[in-house]
């Protein structure tokens, strides 16, 4: 008899995509709650409810499971944002609701975000930071602070507010708060803090404070 096929890491068909999806979202929650680092296989196939040898099957190793949750988690969810903006007008006010919505829409389809952004990508050593400035800071971030340049050469945008400096507010008043929730819900006993309350917060905040100021007449 000729010797038993090896099974590879990899997309098996029919219904066993539906479980390579679920163990990427258990991974997802174990590496924005405990670090890439400090989450075993182990762990994330006990949440799962299978065996390390099964998440072995599918991914092969922890590097392949964090490149298939970059590749088809991230990116796909992500970088949609970019053509979202591209197909918005140049007033500064319109570019800064969009990127909030947009925002709060990748939250809604991946909500461990906010908090994997936190620990793997801002804090120092993060696992998730050199990928991110390759991968997506030169289709989005920059994207956005060169729409607002344009708007602040043609007058659009109030005096003192550094384009560059506008996105880092706009991640800062998205993302954050995202990620902070748990804690200012308990802080404030606002258990209705969620995305569509801080997007809408947010955009009466910008409606406010981007638009230029207008002359009165005396």
């Amino acid at each position: 008899m000729p010797p038993p096929r090896r099974r590879r890491a990899g997309r098996p068909a029919g219904d066993d995509g539906d479980l390579r999806g679920r163990l990427l979202d258990v991974a997802a929650g174990q590496f924005a709650s405990a670090g890439i680092a400090a989450a075993s296989l182990r762990a994330i196939a006990q949440e799962a409810g299978v065996t390390p040898a099964m998440l072995h099957y599918y991914f092969g190793n922890k590097d392949a499971l964090v490149r298939a949750l970059l590749t088809e988690r991230l990116l796909p969810t992500v970088l949609p944002l970019r053509e979202t903006l591209a197909a918005v007008g140049d007033s500064p006010l319109e570019l800064a609701q969009a990127f909030a919505h947009g925002v709060s829409d990748v939250v809604a389809q991946l909500p461990w975000l906010p908090a994997l952004w936190v620990r793997e990508v801002l804090c120092e050593g993060g696992a998730l930071r050199e990928f991110v400035f390759r991968e997506v800071m030169p289709s989005l971030p920059q994207v956005l602070a060169q729409r607002f340049e344009a708007a602040h050469k043609s007058g659009q945008l109030a005096s003192g507010i550094d384009p560059r400096l506008l996105v880092v507010s706009l991640v800062g008043l998205t993302l954050f708060p995202a990620a902070g929730a748990p804690i200012w819900q308990k802080a404030f006993g606002m258990p209705g803090l969620d995305m569509p309350a801080l997007v809408s917060h947010t955009l009466a905040l910008l409606t406010h404070g981007l638009a230029p100021a207008t002359e009165t007449s005396p």
